[in-house]
């Protein structure tokens, strides 16, 4: 007769994943730092890829805030907010990064009600060498967040990457336009 066993098997969630994604521009360093840090700037790449942002009020320094609007192709309205936490030039910048309404005030995320109301955010810059910039950008949850917008983070790399992709892509070309000048 086999042996039986009174054993409880424990499920235990993995934790959550920050996600990251790199992207190797060839622009200088300082342009690249220039282009997160100076809302003349942003305003022409911010957002996913066919997204304009007509709003952009920036105060670059700890403590301070970016809100931002972006407008689709289709003219939806989504409003966003960065705190600042860390503002290292031209080398790092650290902010909680959430979905706002258009006075500031945090709001759910407005596709996704179990989306993180706040991520930590972490943008580096590496010099790569022969004028090239070497961005990353690292997305985690705070210890704030539930078990359920957790799952819902971790389950959200792949369209992370897709909006992150066409964001870095936007970037992309507005730095080759802005060399050009």
């Amino acid at each position: 007769m086999p042996a039986t066993s009174n054993a409880t098997i424990a499920i235990t969630e993995c934790p959550e994943r920050d996600f990251v994604i790199s992207h190797t521009f060839d622009a200088p360093r300082d342009l690249v730092y220039r282009c997160w840090s100076d809302r003349a700037y942003m305003q022409h790449w911010w957002g996913p890829k066919g997204f304009t942002a007509p709003v952009c009020k920036l105060d670059l320094r700890s403590g301070g805030t970016m809100h931002y609007c972006l407008r689709s192709p289709e003219g939806h309205e989504m409003w966003g907010k960065f705190v600042y936490r860390e503002v290292t030039a031209p080398l790092r910048l650290v902010f909680v990064d959430s979905f706002s309404n258009p006075e500031g005030d945090i709001i759910r995320h407005p596709m996704s009600p179990t989306w993180p109301l706040e991520l930590l955010s972490t943008i580096t810059f590496e010099d790569a060498g022969y004028g090239k910039t070497k961005l990353t950008v690292r997305w985690g949850v705070l210890p704030s967040a539930t078990p359920e917008e957790r799952k819902t983070f971790n389950e959200g790399h792949g369209s992370m990457t897709q909006g992150w992709t066409g964001t870095l892509d936007q970037l992309t070309a507005y730095l080759a336009e802005a060399q050009k000048k």
